[in-house]
C-alpha cells in the first residue's frame, strides 16, 4: 500500500498541533480563574494530539490500511474534484452522491471509497473543510479532527463534575483521559465524531431541558446538531441515548416529591415507559433508518453470529451463543452482550498489542465493578443507581448501548473501538457509586442508601 505520509506531514502537522496547542492555552487562561476545572483543559487537548497521531501511525504502519486511511483518501479525492469541477464538488459536499456525480472523479482526481454508503461517506464529507485547512495533510488532519471533537467531551466533563465536584480527578480519567477512548476518540474515525456528539447532546440536554435555560437556544441547537449527525453517521447511538434521556427528563422532576410511595410506585412504570418509548420508536422508523431499522438488526444479530465461526477470523471473535431474529431471543443475551462490551476482551482473549492494552483496561474496569457489586451486595448497587438523575441516565445509556453493539457484532476488532461511546459513562458511573460507597462507609446497607 502506498503511504499516506508525505514531506508535507512533517511540516505542516507540526504547525496544526502549535495552533491546538496556544488556542487551548489561551481557552485555559481565560476561564481558569472563575472555572477551576480548566486546569484540565489543555492537557485533555494535548491527550488528544497523542491519539490522533497514534492513531494514524497505527492504521499506516501496523494495519497498513482501514477505515481512517480510507476516509481520510476519500475526502483527499473530494477536495480534487474541487479543483476540477466546483459546483459538483459542493453538490456532492451537502450529500449528492449521485452516479452523474461519481463520474467526474477520474485518475487525477482519485476515486472515493464509500460512495454507496451514505454513512461512511458522510465522514468523509464532513472532514473535507478540515482537511483542506491542514493541506491534505493526513497527520495535520487528524490532529484537528481530534482537537474539534474533544470539544464535546470537555462538555461531558464539565456536566459530570457540576454535580459531583469532588470527583473532578477521577471523571477527568474516565472522561478525558481513558486510554481506549483517546486512542480510538482522537483520529479520523466515525467514533470520534459520535462520541464528541454525546458529550454535546448530553450537555444541551441537561441545560436546556433540566435547568431549563430556555433563553439559551444555543443549548437546544447544540442537541439538534449532536442528534442530526449521530442519525447521519450511527443512528443506534441516539436511540440507545433515548430511553435514558426519557428517564433523566422525568427522574429530575419526579425526584423533588417527597412521597416515598409515590416513587416506589412511579420508578418502575418510568423504566418500562422508556424501554417502551425506544423500541416503539425504532419500530416507526423502520425505513428512515435503513439498514439500522430494528428488524435488520435482529436479522444481523443473527447473521454475525453465524459469521463468526468462519476460520477466516482466526479465533479472534467472542461467542454469546446462537441469537435468534426475535424480541425474546435478543433479550435472552443481553447479559452476555452487555458483558461482552464492557469487559471483553479479557487479558486471555488477547492476539495483539491493541487489545493488549484494551484488555488492561477492561480488567480494572471490571475488577472496579465487582468490587462495587460485592461491597453494595448487588442490591444496594442497583438502589443507588436512583439516587442521582444523571447516575440513572448514565447507567442506562451504558447499558442499552453496550447490549446494541455486543448483540450485532462479534470481532474483537471491531469491539474495542465501537465500545468507546459508553466506556466514559460507565466508568463514571462506577467511580460515583464508589463516592457513595465511601462516604457511606461504617453505615448500614439501609442508612447509606437512606442518606446518600
Amino acid at each position: 500500500m502506498e503511504s499516506v505520509l508525505t514531506f508535507w506531514d512533517l511540516v505542516l502537522t507540526p504547525l496544526a498541533i502549535l495552533l491546538v496547542l496556544f488556542v487551548s492555552s489561551a481557552i485555559r487562561k481565560k476561564n481558569l480563574q472563575h472555572n477551576p476545572l480548566y486546569e484540565f483543559y489543555t492537557l485533555g487537548a494535548a491527550a488528544r494530539i497523542v491519539g490522533s497521531i497514534s492513531i494514524c501511525l497505527i492504521y499506516t504502519y501496523y494495519y497498513q490500511g482501514g477505515d481512517t486511511i480510507n476516509y481520510y483518501t476519500t475526502s483527499k479525492n473530494l477536495i480534487g474534484l474541487f479543483g476540477k469541477e466546483k459546483s459538483v464538488f459542493f453538490d456532492v459536499l451537502f450529500g449528492n452522491s449521485s452516479k452523474e456525480n461519481l463520474s467526474f472523479f477520474d485518475d487525477e482526481t482519485g476515486y472515493p471509497f464509500f460512495w454507496d454508503d451514505k454513512n461512511a461517506l458522510f465522514v468523509a464529507r464532513f472532514i473535507t473543510p478540515i482537511c483542506m485547512l491542514a493541506g491534505k495533510s493526513f497527520l495535520a488532519t487528524s490532529v484537528l479532527i481530534g482537537w474539534v471533537c474533544y470539544t464535546g467531551m470537555w462538555r461531558m466533563y464539565l456536566l459530570f463534575v457540576e454535580q459531583f465536584p469532588t470527583l473532578k480527578r477521577e471523571l477527568a480519567f474516565a472522561i478525558l483521559f481513558a486510554p481506549s477512548v483517546v486512542f480510538w476518540g482522537s483520529g479520523i474515525l466515525k467514533d470520534t465524531i459520535t462520541i464528541s456528539c454525546v458529550g454535546w447532546y448530553s450537555y444541551g440536554v441537561y441545560r436546556y431541558f433540566i435547568q431549563k435555560r430556555y433563553s439559551k437556544v444555543k443549548y437546544l441547537v447544540a442537541v439538534f446538531v449532536a442528534s442530526y449527525l449521530l442519525i447521519a453517521i450511527k443512528p443506534y447511538i441516539l436511540f440507545a441515548l433515548l430511553p435514558g434521556s426519557i428517564l433523566w427528563l422525568s427522574y429530575s422532576s419526579f425526584s423533588k416529591i417527597r412521597s416515598r410511595f409515590f416513587k416506589l410506585f412511579a420508578a418502575p412504570l418510568l423504566i418500562v415507559i422508556a424501554f417502551s418509548a425506544g423500541f416503539f420508536l425504532l419500530q416507526q422508523l423502520g425505513s428512515a433508518l435503513g439498514t439500522y431499522s430494528l428488524d435488520k438488526v435482529m436479522n444481523q444479530a443473527v447473521i454475525v453470529q453465524q459469521d463468526m465461526k468462519q476460520d477466516y477470523y482466526q479465533g479472534n471473535t467472542f461467542d454469546i451463543g446462537v441469537v435468534d431474529a426475535s424480541i425474546g431471543g435478543l433479550l435472552s443475551k443481553a447479559h452476555l452482550a452487555i458483558i461482552a462490551t464492557l469487559f471483553r476482551p479479557f487479558l486471555w482473549d488477547v492476539k495483539n498489542p491493541v487489545m493488549f492494552l484494551s484488555a488492561l483496561e477492561n480488567t480494572y474496569i471490571l475488577g472496579l465493578t465487582i468490587f462495587l457489586l460485592i461491597r453494595l451486595r448487588i442490591f444496594g448497587f442497583f438502589a443507588l443507581i436512583g439516587k442521582h438523575p444523571l447516575l440513572i441516565f448514565s447507567l442506562m445509556f451504558s447499558l442499552f448501548f453496550a447490549f446494541s453493539v455486543g448483540i450485532s457484532i462479534s470481532n474483537f476488532g471491531a469491539l474495542v473501538r465501537l465500545k468507546i461511546p459508553c466506556i466514559p459513562f460507565f466508568l463514571s458511573s462506577m467511580f460515583i457509586l464508589k463516592f457513595y460507597y465511601d462516604k457511606g462507609r461504617g453505615k448500614s446497607m439501609k442508612e447509606l442508601i437512606r442518606t446518600s
